[in-house]
């Protein structure tokens, strides 16, 4: 059977060689196949080249995820587009740092640096060339080094393994726990199967606590079999490594996120391969802070609309039920994505921090007012005075 983007990988082929040439191509030259159709906003690309513009390919628009002052990190920054559309969200307080490994698609995006930062009107993006795999190695670093000392055998190679720790532990690309946001359009696919947690988890380690990741990518409805995987062009054309699309999700819950969301899903499919479709989405995940559980008489009560729901740590919530929950649940439930879903029921007398004592998260245990309120509370409202007129009753 013919497969449909051609020739075999062979032996002397690899994936990351496939996607490397497609897209050094593409950076010279628009390749229509490569581009899922994506409205993003109007205002930011009016003051992007349109250079950038046209060799930019993507499926969605995480930016919409990235607030004023944030530092973000995008995987697979390309020409620069999302980066430069960021520069403009973050503000001049923020950062933005563009990773890729393909070189052209570099020099395009750096090309535009000063120009962008006259427009703007301050300088605040970076690109790093490296792999989005393994955000501790600056390939620009590892080049000094192999400049100075080529590897020519097989002791060279050892010692460029050597350096490769050194340089990951000493000045890492991306520093842990120093970003607000990553973002990805359409990367995460092209990276090989083998790499993928890894993946994940360097997403998790360079997210700050309560940090998020928004991730648009193509996923499938169906494995992906072996067959079209070793296809080069689908593979390149983001499909064969196009990730089983709740597989998609439980690779972050693997890597440790919380509040995973589904946060768009293209109905129709942008392409559809002997029979399995293939579509755009948005996956929006947050980093949970990972300080202790402290006890400080707090609860939640779980507006609806379900009757019960249960949160990433297995904490169960009854719809109108008091829940005793821990200091940082009780917090986590304020926040992103959670907000307006859980009442918060704080105590009349706060707990401080330091005399709060461990709580234990798996007791799954309702608050009773009395333990809110204190035994103390005898209060009775006063009823001498004004009523509350008829507008209350």
């Amino acid at each position: 059977m013919d497969k449909p983007g051609g020739k075999d990988l062979q032996a002397g082929d690899t994936v990351e060689l496939s996607v490397y040439e497609r897209y050094a191509a593409a950076a010279q030259a628009r390749e229509e196949a490569l581009c899922c159709p994506t409205e993003y906003r109007e205002d930011l690309l009016a003051l992007i080249p349109e250079e950038i513009i046209e060799k930019d390919y993507g499926c969605g628009d995480p930016t919409v995820h990235v607030h004023p002052g944030d530092t973000v990190v995008d995987l697979g920054s390309g020409g620069g587009k999302l980066c430069y559309m960021m520069a403009q969200v973050v503000g001049n307080q923020g950062r933005v740092i563009g990773v890729d490994c393909n070189q052209q698609m570099l020099a395009l995006a750096r090309k535009y640096q000063p120009v962008m930062a006259e427009r703007l009107g301050y300088a605040n993006v970076q690109f790093r060339y490296g792999m989005i795999q393994d955000l501790q190695l600056d390939l620009d670093r590892l080049g000094e080094e192999l400049q100075r000392a080529p590897i020519a055998s097989p002791a060279d190679w050892i010692r460029l393994r050597q350096i490769e720790d050194r340089l990951r532990r000493e000045a890492p690309m991306i520093e842990s726990a120093s970003v607000d946001c990553v973002v990805s359009n359409c990367v995460l696919n092209l990276v090989r199967a083998q790499d993928r947690r890894q993946l994940f988890s360097e997403i998790y380690r360079v997210l700050k606590p309560g940090g998020r990741a928004a991730i648009s990518d193509i996923v499938a409805d169906e494995d992906v079999p072996e067959v079209l995987q070793r296809d080069p062009q689908l593979w390149s054309g983001c499909i064969s490594g196009a990730f089983r699309e709740d597989r998609f999700l439980e690779a972050f819950e693997q890597a440790g996120f919380q509040g995973i969301e589904l946060f768009s899903r293209q109905q129709t499919p942008w392409r559809t391969v002997e029979g399995i479709e293939f579509r755009s989405v948005t996956v929006v995940a947050y980093k949970p802070d990972e300080g202790p559980c402290l006890e400080r008489h707090q609860a939640v009560i779980y507006r609806g609309p379900f009757k019960k729901v249960s949160d990433d740590d297995g904490h169960v919530f009854y719809r109108g039920v008091r829940t005793a929950v821990c200091d940082k649940t009780y917090h986590a439930l304020q926040q992103p994505p959670y907000r307006g879903y859980f009442e918060p029921v704080p105590p009349r007398h706060e707990v401080p921090l330091n005399e709060a004592r461990p709580f234990d998260c798996r007791s799954h245990r309702v608050r009773s007012p009395q333990e809110t309120k204190g035994d103390d509370y005898r209060f009775t409202t006063d009823t001498s005075g004004p009523g509350c007129g008829p507008s209350c009753c």
